[in-house]
């Protein structure tokens, strides 16, 4: 049976009557004709002018205070954790992927247009940091440092400074961050659910490490999974997101905002939860009055992650030193809950306020999200960015008036 030959023209054709974009990238791969390639441009702009709107569609969704604008500063696939060098380089880190990212704005116009992959095939390299000139990443057992790294972001190495942490997944990825005392703080979260390890102190803790890797010593206890701290500006005194236990039902116990105000206290875990709860499991053995309470209990289940202080000028005088915590969301509670950025009110007087900034990446009626909200961190203009791993995107709020 003779077969019909179907010239390279025809097929192109049909393709790009089907499916336009897929044609646009065999086209590239065979070495189109001029044309061709004009029609492959038209399809790359026509797509990008798709996502755009697309991603204005989505960001109209998002409940903003008057006068913020919010827009997408940067790509980057399951975005967590960030850090920023005084240049305007931002590093992001991932979880469920395997590499480090660096992007940058080159042209000034407010919106990343370089994106480099500076390590892959890492172990949920989640936490970033920056110090001097050097990154730091922090995999689940092991701290990196890539020297001199905006000196090096086309052919970036980096040196392993510690390698000793446990190397359990469960909550074993780390945000980390250098503390007003030049040493790295590193969390390490308990490996599992419930469960109390007194045979091993360094589970459920905040350790802290010199900038060479030396030096390791539990700063804090009974801190369940901490993904994302702060120093207070004035005090230094250490803030710290912390996620409640699961499977004690919709309501309880709450997740936590905590402070930290010397080395050595123990915050309740796996005894006692949001200050007041004994655990079902474990909260026989120690009294809740034996440990620090939380600075401000928050939502069950919200999962809070990233938080900053606003130290900047840009938004309005009452947005000054407040705290903003972004929540994850919940995966374990019949009503989903979190999905937005929280402000937390910084007082000495009284309960403080906690209120919602940014919500909008999760629609209650379908109980749906198309964004998960993971760490925020200021620019030098003042704008906050915020990552979302769930949509890729890093966000930049401003104020406009």
């Amino acid at each position: 049976m003779k077969t019909k030959k179907i010239t390279k023209t025809k097929y192109m054709k049909h393709l790009k009557l089907i499916f336009p974009t897929i044609a646009t990238a065999i086209i590239i791969a065979c070495g189109g004709s001029t044309e061709e390639k004009k029609t492959e441009t038209a399809a790359k702009n026509q797509t990008s002018d798709s996502t755009k709107i697309a991603r204005d569609s989505l960001l109209s969704t998002l409940n903003l205070p008057e006068g913020f604008e919010i827009s997408v500063y940067a790509e980057v696939e399951n975005a967590r954790s960030m850090a920023l060098s005084e240049n305007g380089t931002l590093f992001v880190g991932n979880r469920s992927e395997d590499k480090v990212y660096a992007v940058q704005d080159t042209d000034g116009d407010g919106t990343a247009d370089k994106n480099y992959i500076l390590a892959e095939g890492l172990n949920m390299p989640n936490g970033v940091a920056f110090k001097d000139g050097d990154l730091y990443v922090a995999e689940v057992n092991r701290i990196l440092k890539f020297a001199d790294i905006e000196n090096n972001l086309e052919n970036p190495e980096y040196e392993v400074i510690f390698d000793q942490y446990p190397t359990d997944k469960h909550h074993g990825w780390k945000y980390i961050a250098f503390g007003p005392d030049g040493k790295l703080y590193v969390p390490v979260g308990a490996p599992c659910n419930i469960c109390n390890n007194p045979d091993k102190p360094i589970y459920a803790s905040i350790t802290r490490i010199n900038p060479d890797g030396t030096g390791i010593e539990v700063y804090a206890h009974g801190v369940r999974n901490t993904v994302g701290f702060t120093w207070h500006p004035e005090t230094q005194d250490l803030f710290f997101t912390d996620n409640g236990r699961d499977m004690m039902g919709d309501n309880i116990p709450p997740c936590e905002l905590n402070v930290a105000t010397e080395k050595g206290q123990h915050f309740g875990y796996p005894f006692c939860h949001g200050g007041t709860i004994q655990d079902p499991e474990f909260g026989d053995k120690r009294d809740c009055e034996e440990f620090k309470k939380p600075y401000r209990n928050l939502g069950p289940h919200v999962a809070p992650l990233g938080i900053k202080f606003y130290t900047a000028d840009l938004f309005p005088a009452k947005y000054k030193n407040q705290i903003f915590i972004a929540e994850h969301g919940s995966w374990n509670r019949s009503e989903k809950i979190g999905y937005r950025i929280q402000m937390v009110s910084n007082t000495t007087d009284g309960e403080p306020s906690y209120d919602t900034f940014i919500d909008g990446w999760l629609n209650q009626d379908e109980q749906d999200a198309w964004g998960r909200p993971v760490d925020v961190i200021l620019n030098d203009r003042g704008e906050m960015l915020i990552s979302d791993d769930l949509a890729g995107l890093i966000y930049k709020v401003t104020f406009k008036g």
